[in-house]
Formats: C-alpha cells, sequence, structure tokens
C-alpha cells in the first residue's frame, strides 16, 4: 500500500511538471531547434571491436530493423579510430563529438504526439555538469536517433572493465560523489527520478568527469511511460540495479522514483568498490533469471544483495551502500544525506578529483616554495664557501671577473712592498721527521701566520714548500701605507716564530729569516686550470735576495725599504753595510729590529751577529 502512495506521489507531481511545460510547447509550436538534420552530422568511420571492447548493449545502430530500443542506450560496441578507442557510433555535429543513439521507426510516430514533444523539451531544459549534454533528436527513418554529447572514456563500465590496476580511492570517491551531484539535480528537476541507473549509464569525459545518461525521454524510446516486465523478452541481468518494490509491480513507470533511485545507487556503489565490471552478482553461481526471482521473493528473513567486503572500502561507505539497498524504500537515506557521507568519508573533505588535484597542487606549491626557500639558502651558504675559498686563492675582484668569464688584465703597480721569509734548516728538519710530520709542521705555522696576517693590509701571494710569500699596495693600492703595512707585521710573525712548538719536536725552535723589499710589480692572472694571482718583476727578485742573504730569526730589508721606513718614522733600522747580491752587485742592505710602542717580545739581537755578511 505504501509502495503504491509513493508512486502515485511521484506520478502525480511529474504530471503537474509536465503540464507546466506544456504552455511551452504550445507557445512555440514552429520552433524546431531540438530537432536535427541526419545529413549535417558527419559520421567518423567505426571498426572492428578492440578485443578488450565488447557489445555492452542492444541498441540498434544505422539501419538496423524496427523495434523497440533496449533500457541502456549509455553504452555501445568499443570500436576504434585511428587507434583511439570509440564506445558509440560518433559524429560531429556544429564542431562537437556527439554520440547517436539510434531507435526503431516507431519514434516518428511517437514524437508527433504532445506528449513526447514536452519530454524533447525537458530534456533540452536540463544543464548541469554532471548530465549528459542533449543537442536534439533525429527524426528521418532510417536514422532515427538521440543526439548527446559524447563522453571519450565511455561508461563507468567501460572504465572498470579496461583498467589493468586498481583505481584510486580518490577516483572512486569523486565517481561515485559526481553521480550524487547528477542525481540530486535531476530528483530537483521536472523528471523528480533517473529510473534507469547503472554503470552502462555513467558516462565519463576526458576529463574523468562523470555524467549520467540514460533517462528521460521514455514514450520516445518506448512509446509507452511504463513498463510490463512479464511481457519484454528481456536480459534479467539488466535488472540488477532496479529495485525490488519495482520488481514486483506488474506495471513500472519507466521514470521509476528517488527511493528506486537510491537502491540502485547502492548496487552501482557496490560494483564501483569491488571494481567489478560483470555484475554484481558474477561472483553467484546461478542464472539471471533467478537471482532476480530471488530479490523478488525472498526466501528468508535477509533479502539477496551482492557480496559486500569490509575491507575494501572506509567503513562509513560500506555501512552507507548496506544503507541504501534496504528493503524498505522508506529506510533508505536520501540523497542529500548520501552526499554529506561522502564529503565526511573523503580525505581533507575533497570529494572530486578536480578539488583534491587543486587540492595537492596547492600542498605542492606550498612546500615548493618552502624547498625552494630552503634549497635558496643553503644555495647561497654555499656560494658564499665558494666565494670566500676563492678569495683566499685570489683577489675578490680578481674571481668576480673569472666567475662572470671575463679575462683579467695584468696590472702594473709602482709601488708595492713585498715579504719572503723561509725556515733556516728545514732541510736537516726534513730529514728528521716523517713526511706527515712535516706537513703538520708547515700548516700548523702558516695557519699561524695566516691567523696574524688578517690584522693587517696585507696579501698572501702563496707558499712553496717552507716559503712564505706576502705582498701589500696590491691587488688593492693603499698609497705608501704598503710599507707600514709590511714591516709591523714582519715583527709580529718573528715574535710568534720564537713562541712556536713542533709538535713532535718539542725541545727544538724553529729560526725564521725574513726579507723585505719595496719597488714597482706587474700582476696577473696565470693559468686556465688552477689560475693564481702572480707578481713578476725585479722587486720580487731582490726581496727574494733579501730573504736568502738574511740570518736566523732576522728581519733584512732593501735600502728602497730602509728608505720607506725612515720617511714613515718610528721604525729601529741598524745598518748591515755593503753586501754583493747575486744578479745585483753590491747593495747596502739594513737589520730592522723592532718599532717604537711595539710591545711584543722579539728575539735578541747581538752587534756580532748583524755585521756578518752572507754573500749568494
Amino acid at each position: 500500500m505504501m509502495t503504491f502512495l509513493v508512486l502515485a506521489s511521484a506520478a502525480a507531481i511529474t504530471g503537474l511538471m509536465l503540464r507546466r511545460l506544456r504552455g511551452k510547447v504550445q507557445s512555440h509550436p514552429g520552433d524546431t531547434w531540438w530537432q536535427i538534420r541526419y545529413d549535417s552530422i558527419t559520421l567518423l568511420p567505426q571498426h572492428k571491436p578492440s578485443h578488450r571492447g565488447t557489445p555492452v548493449s542492444s541498441c540498434n545502430v544505422s539501419n538496423a530493423p524496427s523495434g523497440k530500443i533496449s533500457a541502456d542506450c549509455g553504452s555501445f560496441v568499443k570500436s576504434h579510430q585511428d587507434g583511439e578507442p570509440f564506445y558509440a557510433p560518433v559524429g560531429l555535429y556544429q564542431g562537437n563529438q556527439v554520440a547517436l543513439c539510434y531507435i526503431g521507426d516507431e519514434a516518428e510516430v511517437q514524437i508527433k504526439k504532445p506528449t513526447v514533444l514536452q519530454e524533447v523539451w525537458l530534456m533540452c531544459e536540463l544543464k548541469h555538469e554532471n548530465i549528459v549534454p542533449f543537442f536534439g533528436v533525429c527524426t528521418e527513418p532510417p536514422n532515427i536517433c538521440i543526439v548527446t554529447q559524447y563522453c571519450k572514456k565511455g561508461s563507468l563500465k567501460d572504465v572498470l572493465r579496461n583498467s589493468d590496476h586498481e583505481l584510486d580511492w580518490l577516483f572512486k570517491l569523486s565517481f561515485a560523489y559526481d553521480i550524487v551531484n547528477g542525481m540530486l539535480f535531476l530528483q530537483g528537476s521536472p523528471l523528480r527520478s533517473h529510473g534507469n541507473l547503472k554503470p552502462s549509464n555513467c558516462l565519463v569525459d576526458s576529463h574523468m568527469q562523470l555524467k549520467l545518461s540514460g533517462f528521460g525521454l521514455w514514450e520516445f524510446k518506448h512509446g509507452s511511460t511504463c513498463r510490463i516486465y512479464h511481457q519484454e523478452a528481456m536480459d534479467h541481468s539488466e535488472l540488477y540495479w532496479t529495485a525490488p518494490e519495482l520488481l514486483r509491480l506488474q506495471e513500472t513507470p519507466w521514470s521509476g522514483t528517488p527511493q528506486g533511485d537510491v537502491y540502485s545507487f547502492a548496487v552501482l556503489m557496490r560494483d564501483l568498490i569491488h571494481q567489478q565490471a560483470h555484475g554484481p552478482f558474477d561472483d553467484l553461481e546461478a542464472a539471471p533469471e533467478e537471482i532476480i526471482s530471488c530479490i523478488k521473493d525472498p526466501r528468508g528473513t535477509i533479502p539477496l544483495r551482492p557480496s559486500l567486503l569490509e575491507d575494501k572500502g572506509d567503513e562509513r561507505i560500506v555501512a552507507l551502500v548496506r544503507a541504501c539497498w534496504a528493503e524498505s524504500p522508506e529506510q533508505r537515506p536520501t540523497f542529500p544525506s548520501i552526499k554529506k557521507t561522502l564529503r565526511e568519508a573523503s580525505p581533507r573533505g575533497r570529494v572530486s578529483i578536480l578539488e583534491s588535484m587543486m587540492g595537492k597542487l596547492e600542498m605542492y606549491a606550498n612546500h615548493l616554495e618552502e624547498a625552494v626557500e630552503e634549497r635558496t639558502c643553503q644555495l647561497l651558504a654555499e656560494k658564499r664557501k665558494v666565494e670566500k675559498l676563492l678569495s683566499t686563492m685570489l683577489p675578490s675582484f680578481v674571481g668576480e671577473q673569472l666567475i662572470a668569464g671575463k679575462s683579467v688584465e695584468p696590472e702594473h703597480f709602482e709601488s708595492v712592498t713585498i715579504f719572503f721569509s723561509d725556515i733556516v734548516g728545514f732541510t736537516k728538519l726534513c730529514s728528521l721527521s716523517s713526511p706527515l710530520q712535516v706537513v703538520k709542521l708547515l700548516n700548523d705555522l702558516y695557519s699561524l701566520f695566516d691567523h696574524t696576517i688578517q690584522t693587517h693590509d696585507v696579501y698572501k701571494v702563496e707558499t712553496i714548500g717552507d716559503a712564505y710569500m706576502v705582498a701589500s699596495g696590491l691587488p688593492i693600492r693603499n698609497g705608501a701605507q704598503h710599507v707600514d703595512e709590511i714591516a709591523t707585521m714582519s715583527l709580529h710573525l718573528l715574535s710568534v716564530t720564537t713562541h712556536f712548538q713542533i709538535g713532535h719536536m718539542p725541545e727544538e725552535r724553529l729560526k725564521l729569516r725574513i726579507g723585505l723589499h719595496t719597488g714597482p710589480v706587474v700582476a696577473g692572472v696565470v693559468g686556465i686550470t688552477m689560475p693564481r694571482y702572480c707578481l713578476f718583476g725585479d722587486t720580487v727578485n731582490m726581496a727574494s735576495r733579501m730573504e736568502s742573504s738574511s740570518l736566523p730569526l732576522r728581519i733584512h730589508v732593501s735600502q728602497s725599504t730602509a728608505g720607506a721606513l725612515l720617511a714613515a718614522g718610528g721604525y729601529h733600522l741598524q745598518k748591515r753595510g755593503t753586501i754583493s747580491v747575486k744578479g745585483k752587485g753590491e747593495q747596502t742592505t739594513f737589520w730592522l729590529k723592532g718599532k717604537d710602542g711595539f710591545t711584543v717580545p722579539l728575539p735578541e739581537f747581538t752587534e756580532e751577529e748583524a755585521k756578518v755578511p752572507e754573500i749568494l
């Protein structure tokens, strides 16, 4: 009795909605824009089906004989065009790819009925993103057909059949959410229900968005608004998605009921969860007629339903499916509550693929910004390390020019002061030490020197063995200050050497000898693989001679350097006398003994030692 009242109410509401549309049809009697000329459609060639595509409906094609169309018009034979699969007869109409659903010639008579015109007008007014767009109908025998948008991915049945791997849960939820949105729109329209909801009537477009088809135009397609099951030679497996209360009726409206659509959605969700394209009862060893008979007339306390594994999906979704296929229509949830449950069960509340992808892109973009910022900081830190290392090997401006790919031109400096030093007796010291001990000794000593010269305006040129070379007045000119900087630095180095302790020979003391000379030089970068900033000119040679003719723990200066120090004032110089220098002849040289205000302790300086000449 309750079922009869529900059906009567649904029929009354549908009739009221259709009467409201009748005025529109009558006010536009000559408006037949929905009527499409068949020759305006460019048919795309159909080839033989692929090995994975099989006939999934009995829709007639092209010159098929007259007769009633099957209830399923949402999926066709899968064919190929240049390697691209076709799931329906496809054509081009006004720049759109359209699917053609052919109908028997009797539809030519049906299209003239006012009620059929009302159906067509109603289909024209249905616009929603989850509804397959309706273009119109062709009414020219023998090519009477319904023209709708073509969905390139085929039906949900095709997607489930052709997927080599398990679909991601996000895709399954997104498909379910699209179905629910489409059903909410249909139930709010004059149609009130779908009536034929199953996987073959859920089409998937190229953007993986699901759109509902196979509803409406019942009288146009079937010649009546109701179906009589026992009078039809039908495939009973197509009734798996039909609600049991509808199966029990002798005469059932093609449009079905809202509660029946909820039942159909539940069985469809089971197919989606299990990713099964061969039907919800494929695991039962029974004929479709027997299965439908068991659903219509339950033989036990628990009515027959498809198997549903608990571990196949979210427990909330599994519970929702069981509630939706309840035996009593009144106990089934509505589509608004179904939509709420789907959203609650989805990750981060995003159900559609687009929402989820946008969310993931947003998260990825935020993470990418953080990663880029972190990597940029790391890159800048590494860049600073490289620049610092490069600055210890080359002057900063030279390094910048080399990094920029520019050549470094040699530069002439009119006056600089050069420092040379070496260790007296270094050869004998090496003979008494292992190579590792020698390396450690030089590293400890010259690390101490490097730390000491940082407080002076000088540039370390290089170290070769036990030789240590420093210059002032280049690469950045500092006027006459270079003599003062080198002289003061020499006193500091001499002082720290006297207190330096050899690690493997703690009782021994290093004896450093130093030579200074002032004059012009030319500086430039030499080499490509390991570029070096080198100094050239007689000044370099003379500074080296001053060092080699010096004495242990003494600072030997040339006459040009002594003159510059006397001009600067405050330095303690002692004339050594005239010595013969190789390649330079007789040269007057001096000892640098100290400086006013210099309180750092220096080695003792004896007069006898100071007068001993050394000839190279």
